[in-house]
């Protein structure tokens, strides 16, 4: 099964007509043979002064203020589509990254917002700690970049304590599980990353974690994961923990969910406006994990 090409020219224009500038510049770039100096110039809109990135780069808040997160989305596009350089990753990225580090070594998942902008709940009630999902994918990315400082020290302990003390607890999340990866792809402690990789399948494997009822209307959204969100592509990581007839099943459900007017939706945002970013968001990743699969007729 695959996606046909009058639904992909409807997705095509569903992104084209209601997402925002990075999602159709990184559409470009994926589907039109678009450059990556035009995924820069998208993704640098969102730079503050400071060097950090705000602006509402998740759509679930529109303050402008720096966010640590937002900042690590930043670089895992520009290292998505080959834009990034180790001298751009310490000129542009780690003094900010460095400014927000805490005492324990790792950078925060959030800051909680000092000005008064729309927002989720969630974003009002952060606690300012030291996260796995933000510090690990930075490391990784240093790593990757043969980048190295004194930062990295403190931070690579605080990293592998973490691994440590949270376990499976947080494996539902897709969203921290590839940023996880991209530290233990790319650290130079493989023996000790074997092991957190495999303990990874074991725990996304156990029961629970995967959304295995396709009727759920949450089926691929945030904590309802599916093999998809953990193997985008035959190349993941974690492609081999899950059987051929697994991911050909939640492809076909996968094109299947796409709405009339060529998005595939989710349940978030705050506003009308922010709703239709999120399902430009969701769109352009459906399309992308199609693309990988061989799933859409030429």
């Amino acid at each position: 099964m695959k996606l046909s090409k009058s639904n992909y020219l409807q997705a095509k224009d569903f992104i084209l007509s209601n997402a925002r500038m990075i999602e159709r510049r990184l559409f470009e770039f994926y589907f039109e043979n678009g450059n990556n100096e035009g995924v820069f110039h998208s993704v640098y809109a969102y730079r503050n002064s400071d060097g950090g990135f705000g602006h509402g780069m998740e759509p679930d808040t529109a303050s402008p203020e720096s966010q640590p997160l937002f900042s690590i989305m930043a670089l895992e596009i520009l290292d998505e589509v080959g834009y990034l350089s180790a001298e751009l990753i310490q000129k542009d990225f780690m003094p900010y990254f460095e400014s927000v580090t805490t005492e324990k070594g790792g950078i925060p998942w959030m800051l909680r917002p000092k000005s008064d902008y729309p927002c989720e709940e969630h974003f009002k009630t952060v606690k300012e700690w030291a996260a796995l999902s933000t510090t690990a994918p930075l490391l990784g990315i240093l790593e990757k970049y043969n980048v190295d400082i004194p930062w990295m020290t403190n931070a690579e302990q605080f990293v592998w304590n973490e691994f440590d003390r949270i376990k499976e607890k947080h494996v539902f999340c897709y969203l921290c599980i590839p940023r996880w990866l991209m530290f233990l792809k790319h650290t130079t402690s493989q023996d000790k990353a074997k092991k957190v990789i495999s303990d990874l399948k074991k725990w996304i494997l156990a029961d629970g974690v995967l959304c295995n009822d396709k009727s759920d209307d949450g089926w691929s959204l945030y904590e309802k994961p599916h093999s998809l969100n953990y193997a985008p592509s035959s190349e993941s990581i974690l492609y081999s923990l899950f059987a051929k007839e697994t991911i050909e099943a939640d492809l076909a459900e996968l094109i299947n969910r796409q709405k009339n007017d060529g998005r595939w939706d989710t349940w978030y945002g705050i506003s009308e406006g922010t709703k239709l970013e999120w399902a430009g968001i969701q769109t352009l990743w459906s399309l992308k994990v199609l693309k990988n699969y061989d799933k859409i007729e030429k």
